[in-house]
Parts: C-alpha cells; sequence; structure tokens
C-alpha cells in the first residue's frame, strides 16, 4: 500500500522531529520580536513560581555586610566629601578660606626684616 506510486509521501521520523523543532524556535523567534516591537503590550505571567517570596533578597531583609566592606565604605565617603568640598572651594572662589589652627597667626622671630 505504501509503496505504490498513488501513495502519498511519508516522513522519516528524524526528518519530522526536526522540522517540529525548526517550527517550536520561529514561533518562538516571532513571539520575541512581538514583544520588541511592541512594549505597549504587557507582559504576562503564568508561571506560579514567579509569585513565590525569597526571603533572603527582599527589601526589607537588613543587610549583612563585613567588618572590612564596612570601613573600606567608610574610606570612599570620606574621600567622595573631600573631594565634594575641594571642587566646591575650586568654584567658588569668591568665599573665603577659613583658618582655624591657632599656629598660623604666630610670628616668626627669625626671619623677619
Amino acid at each position: 500500500y505504501f509503496n505504490r506510486y498513488s501513495a502519498p509521501e511519508t516522513e522519516e521520523d528524524e526528518f519530522a522531529d526536526e522540522r517540529a523543532e525548526i517550527l517550536a524556535e520561529a514561533v518562538a523567534l516571532k513571539k520575541s520580536s512581538v514583544a520588541y516591537m511592541h512594549p505597549e503590550v504587557g507582559v504576562c505571567l503564568e508561571d506560579a513560581n514567579l509569585f513565590g517570596r525569597n526571603y533572603f533578597e527582599r527589601a526589607s531583609a537588613p543587610d549583612v555586610e563585613s567588618m572590612e566592606e564596612a570601613e573600606e565604605r567608610a574610606k570612599i565617603l570620606a574621600e567622595a566629601a573631600a573631594l565634594k568640598q575641594l571642587a566646591s572651594d575650586y568654584m567658588h572662589p569668591e568665599v573665603g578660606v577659613k583658618t582655624t589652627d591657632p599656629t598660623l597667626f604666630g610670628r616668626n622671630y627669625f626671619n623677619r626684616y
């Protein structure tokens, strides 16, 4: 029956599997291209696992930080504050220099004229 000339052509199983994979990839590519070209369409969530809670990385979880990281952060913030002060001194020369060191007002008796 299948060897006659008028019988419909049949495919081998591996060709049929490959054709199904190609069509599935084409459908996925079409879906991603439609999502890219139409950002006004919302995202549909279908997986129930997406609604689960993560108790370790939630926003209200306390941050755990090592002592080295805390010291490094303090150094970086101190350097940033010093750079900010330097930049404001450079950009605003009309603000006078303020000194609080009392040794700056002393007199030099050895080099006076």
